[in-house]
């Protein structure tokens, strides 16, 4: 388990460095420290994209459910929608390189066998 947090903590899934971002988005090629190399093959991210889509379901729905049970029967649906393309704007874009850690840290579970 202590590689989802350090994936939570933007750091290398194996060995903890950080930092593994020279930018929010941008991910270094390998870490400098336990020379993990970060993306393996061509479409390796579609791992990391299906988590990301999986978070950002998840916080509308939740959105959605909570907002209509606090505020029932006079749902302000304009607002909740307005809220809605917000998040669905936000939350993939801020959320995105944590889902790139995950995936790294979920890959290296799966590869490496379990702590």
């Amino acid at each position: 388990m202590a590689g989802y947090g350090r994936a939570l903590r933007r750091a290398c899934p194996r060995c903890g460095h950080a930092p593994i971002f020279r930018t929010f988005f941008d991910l270094e090629p390998g870490c400098p420290s336990c020379d993990l190399v970060f993306e393996r093959e061509s479409g390796y991210w579609v791992g990391a994209m299906i988590i990301n889509t999986a978070v950002i379901s998840f916080v509308l729905l939740a959105t959605l459910v909570l907002v209509v049970w606090l505020t029932w029967p006079e749902v302000p649906w304009g607002w909740l929608m307005a809220g809605v393309i917000v998040l669905s704007i936000a939350v993939p874009v801020g959320f995105h390189p944590f889902s790139k850690t995950l995936w790294m840290a979920l890959d290296l579970r799966v590869k490496e066998g379990a702590e």
